[in-house]
């Protein structure tokens, strides 16, 4: 392992402070090469206390700025780590970075110091994991999602789990070691039972994480109906400003718009799509293929009538192709006569009074997902996690499937499963795939 690494942690850009990061053995020796204060004696640098004094940047250039240290293994990386609070400034910054180098650091690699935490026993890979998640969340759901995994509760029920199987596998060893000494039948029914319960509680995590898709990428909804029964203006409505041009003019709308809200923690990725009629407009006619397309894909459709019209063809055209989708019906212009029949799963709405604009919200939330989610449980967002909990719940399956296993075959299983759950938290994960991971973590972190 290199010995001091560097890099900015604060993003790059122009802000009150910006601060660049040292974390390694040699960090402190590089760091006193280049900070001087009156305030301490160079000797004796007490840990987690701010010091003030001047960087040199040249021979004759000094940034006047803040450095605290932290000693090993008091540390995010477990490591010494130094850390200078300068003004803000992308050069500047790059400045001290690059003094830094020519003192004897070397440039960190992204996710490095993450990497580096897990290495040093600071962190689990699942928590690693949850920290990209926490940076990139985009709605409050997804952040509680990720704040659950840092505080340690996967890993916790995680490595519960693998210590329990633990205990079987010693428990299958002997078997096989002592057979005159070990009930074999009854060994195999006391290992299915105890499986069993542990199934259950990967079915409890993957089963409050069945709506995990929603809390990361959020509930694509697409509003579709033939050209002026007030698409743009419900997306309005639903947005709270004027995001979609609307006119009276047919075929105003001839591209997807897309726009996002946020609902309870949920994201909504609202898409305004061209009005379904035939036209000979080429322009209007790609709008109207893209309509189609959205219609398709999305998890939830907007089907809009004008409840002050009589349905028409293009209607029913449009309600033809809706066979078989997740979609609701909105009557609009409430505010006027209307003489529409009534319709099936049909919520009356007027984008002009915002009558019952926010019973559709809440309608979409309760279609699309199969119960309100409880942002309190342990809830995964992250699909590598989604994934190994499938792969063990496999494994349990191919167990309690085959009654008549072989003591062997049992305990080559039952090791499979402490494996696959291991690749959670990193104690049984190859190096490869830790790689992977902090690979994706920015640099300075």
């Amino acid at each position: 392992m290199r010995d001091c690494i560097v890099s900015i942690s604060t993003p790059l850009g122009k802000g009150a402070v910006a601060i660049v990061r040292m974390s390694g053995k040699d960090s402190l020796p590089v760091a006193l090469k280049l900070f001087h204060s009156k305030h301490f004696d160079e000797g004796k640098i007490k840990p987690r206390f701010m010091y003030f004094g001047t960087f040199d940047l040249s021979e004759t250039a000094k940034e006047e700025c803040l450095m605290v240290y932290f000693k090993a293994p008091f540390s995010y990386t477990g490591e010494d780590i130094v850390e200078f609070q300068v003004h803000g400034g992308v050069l500047l910054a790059q400045k001290i970075v690059e003094a830094c180098l020519n003192a004897g650091a070397v440039m960190a690699e992204p996710g490095e110091y993450s990497k580096r935490a897990f290495l040093n026993g600071k962190i689990t890979l699942d928590k690693a994991e949850a920290i990209i998640g926490e940076i990139n969340a985009e709605t409050e759901g997804e952040l509680n999602s990720s704040l659950q995994i840092t505080n340690g509760r996967l890993a916790e029920e995680i490595l519960e789990e693998q210590q329990n199987i633990q205990t079987m596998i010693a428990e299958i060893e002997v078997g096989m070691d002592y057979p005159d000494e070990t009930e074999e039948l009854n060994l195999k029914l006391d290992i299915r039972e105890r499986l069993f319960q542990t199934e259950n509680r990967i079915e409890k995590i993957l089963s409050q994480s069945q709506s995990a898709t929603y809390i990361k990428n959020g509930i694509n909804v697409a509003l579709v109906g033939k050209t002026n029964v007030g698409k743009s203006s419900i997306m309005n409505a639903l947005l709270g400003e004027d995001r979609a041009i609307v006119t009276d003019i047919k075929g105003t709308t001839r591209d997807s718009i897309t726009e996002s809200f946020i609902y309870h923690g949920i994201k909504i990725n609202l898409i305004d799509t061209a009005g379904i009629r035939e036209t000979k407009d080429i322009v209007e006619n790609i709008g109207i293929e893209k309509s189609k397309q959205n219609l398709n894909t999305a998890d939830l459709v907007l089907f809009v009538l004008d409840g002050s019209e009589n349905e028409t063809a293009e209607d029913k055209e449009i309600e033809n192709l809706l066979k078989g989708k997740k979609f609701i019906t909105l009557i609009n212009k409430t505010d006027k006569k209307r003489v529409l029949e009534k319709k099936k799963n049909e919520i009356e709405i007027s984008a002009t009074t915002n009558k019952n604009v926010e019973k559709l919200k809440q309608k979409i939330l309760n279609m699309v997902l199969n119960e309100e989610i409880d942002f309190n449980n342990l809830v995964l967002t992250n699909e590598r996690q989604v994934q190994i909990l499938k792969d063990a719940k496999s494994i349990l399956e191919e167990i309690g499937q085959n009654q008549n296993l072989q003591i062997d075959v049992l305990s080559m299983l039952v090791k499979k499963l402490w494996l696959t759950l291991g690749k959670i938290t990193g104690n049984t994960e190859n190096e490869d795939i830790i790689n992977l991971i902090f690979s994706k973590f920015c640099l300075g972190k």
